[in-house]
């Protein structure tokens, strides 16, 4: 019998959207402040998927939008012949503050082309589309209150669209509120119920999925006995943390899925980093005789291993050692592996054609720009990992950089650069910021011409090494570097994205210098068990 090895999709992909058309499964995931936006991916068999793009990408843009804002919890639905696809964007989350715009775009084919966007208003977030049986169209949310003697979570309201007006009737009715944290709605009605399926306890350690009921849209609901239907928050060893944030899906054998989000931490001196974020699960589940949802194994935790009934053709094997290379003799950059951030990079910043065979990379803005830092990032799938790249970079000064880079978000990156200045000539250093502090390693020596820069993820270590174009010994840089730094339980910020490899080019000067780029070797060799 096949075997789904959670997670489905490794690395930075959070809220997970599940839909079923026909014979295709679609998993839309969250973006945040990375581009292109909206990850979508499919299946045939719920233990294979594949990224197939985005669907907000060619004129999308995101500049100025903080960290861990921009794209939020994205809602894939299929309605009236067409895709819809829900989401939020958050440009600013000060303290009592969120300033959110919600959207709909559709589409006749997962692939696009994707409509101008409707707005939806800006009444909260984690907007999610529900299409009744009767041939109406609800949007259901959270409502935020920014003022600070009220709770900020205010409850989750329902409000009902009018697709020939392209827009919400502007009334919207609370259906559901708790004390604690309470987002991520989805509706569902199956049979004679109303089943509001909720994110509860916020994102972190506490995390789970919950679920309420009620034989009317607008209520009243009555809340699941049982604590979580879903979560891990009582298992601190378990390998899946995090869990929830989930979404239904129905198989075409009347079988019930449930996808939701998990991390997957490592250990620091006994304290646990998601450093991959958080990633994509599915579980199955069924409704008990009570008519409440369950896993199907039993209990409340999520499950590595789920089996999978029925005919199946494919490999089911659990993900072992693997990698790509990008030698950058194509026209494009593939959007599947690469991201960046903001907004696309111009074809004379990131430019294929000037060196065939090469992408040479304009200098931009520092690592602390929201508007047109020059850098391609991958996501880390797992916490043993390689990024190695070949390239050729002339620094001119301090104010020139380029090289490797494990990124999180503005305030934590650790990154090996080729630099310049006057003391040390051109030189190899590890830069790392970490919150408001930047320290720099020693000065390393290199020869003219080109390199081979390596980054070596060790669970929560990082490593730093370089040699020649040849087949020359790696020599290490000194020092061990805190990756664990990098991930959202690092810090007093709330933070929601996870670790990406990158390569990166500044030119803090303005004056159009690039780096030249041969190749780049991504390895990923999952932990032992």
């Amino acid at each position: 019998m096949p075997v789904i090895h959670n997670p489905i999709l490794r690395g930075f992909n959070p809220d997970p959207s599940i839909l079923r058309v026909g014979d295709d499964y679609y998993i839309a995931t969250s973006t945040f402040e990375f581009h292109p936006a909206v990850r979508l991916h499919h299946s045939r068999d719920l233990v294979t998927w594949t990224t197939i793009g985005h669907a907000l990408d060619d004129g999308f843009a995101l500049r100025g939008i903080p960290d861990s804002g921009g794209v939020w919890a994205p809602s894939l639905t299929h309605a009236d012949g067409r895709f819809w696809l829900a989401y939020s964007i958050v440009r600013t989350m000060d303290g009592d503050d969120k300033d959110i715009d919600n959207y709909l775009v559709t589409a006749d084919a997962i692939t696009g082309p994707w409509s101008e966007p409707v707005h939806l208003g800006s009444r909260g977030f984690d907007f999610s589309f529900f299409h009744d049986t009767d041939g109406t169209h609800w949007v259901v949310g959270v409502q935020w209150d920014q003022r600070p003697e009220h709770p900020s979570f205010s409850g989750l309201v329902v409000e009902q669209y009018l697709p020939a007006e392209r827009r919400t009737s502007g009334e919207a009715v609370r259906i559901y509120r708790e004390d604690g944290l309470v987002e991520g709605p989805n509706l569902y009605r199956i049979g004679d119920w109303y089943h509001l399926l909720i994110a509860a306890g916020g994102t972190g350690w506490n995390h789970g999925i919950t679920l309420a009921r009620s034989r009317s849209l607008l209520g009243p609901y009555e809340r699941d006995p049982r604590e979580a239907v879903l979560t891990t928050r009582d298992a601190p060893g378990h390998p899946l943390q995090k869990a929830g944030h989930g979404e239904l899906v129905q198989a075409p054998d009347g079988r019930w899925w449930l996808a939701h989000l998990a991390s997957r931490p490592t250990l620091h001196l006994g304290e646990r980093y998601s450093t991959l974020g958080r990633e994509t699960c599915l579980q199955r589940v069924v409704f008990d005789d009570e008519g409440w949802l369950r896993p199907a194994d039993g209990g409340h935790h999520a499950s590595v291993e789920v089996a999978v009934a029925g005919e199946w053709e494919g490999t089911d094997a659990a993900p072992g050692p693997r990698g790509w290379t990008d030698d950058f003799d194509t026209d494009v950059l593939d959007s599947r592996r690469w991201s960046t951030l903001r907004a696309a990079l111009p074809v004379e910043v990131a430019d294929l054609d000037t060196r065939p065979g090469w992408l040479r990379l304009r200098g931009g803005h520092s690592a602390a720009s929201v508007f047109d830092q020059s850098m391609i990032l991958t996501r880390v799938e797992e916490h043993r990992a390689s990024f190695e790249v070949l390239l050729d970079a002339a620094p001119r000064s301090p104010r020139e950089a380029a090289g490797p880079i494990a990124w999180y978000d503005r305030s934590g990156w650790i990154w090996l650069q080729v630099t310049h200045d006057e003391d040390d000539g051109r030189h190899l250093r590890v830069v790392r910021r970490d919150g408001g502090v930047t320290t720099r390693s020693a000065p390393v020596a290199v020869p003219s011409g080109p390199l081979r820069l390596r980054l070596e993820l060790d669970g929560p270590d990082l490593r730093c090494a370089w040699t020649d174009p040849g087949e020359g010994e790696w020599m290490p840089l000194p020092g061990v570097q805190p990756a664990w730094t990098l991930s959202d339980d690092h810090g007093p910020r709330l933070r929601f994205t996870g670790l990406f490899f990158g390569l990166r080019a500044d030119d803090l000067d303005g004056r159009g210098w690039t780096v030249d780029v041969d190749r780049v070797d991504v390895r990923f060799v999952p932990d032992a068990g």
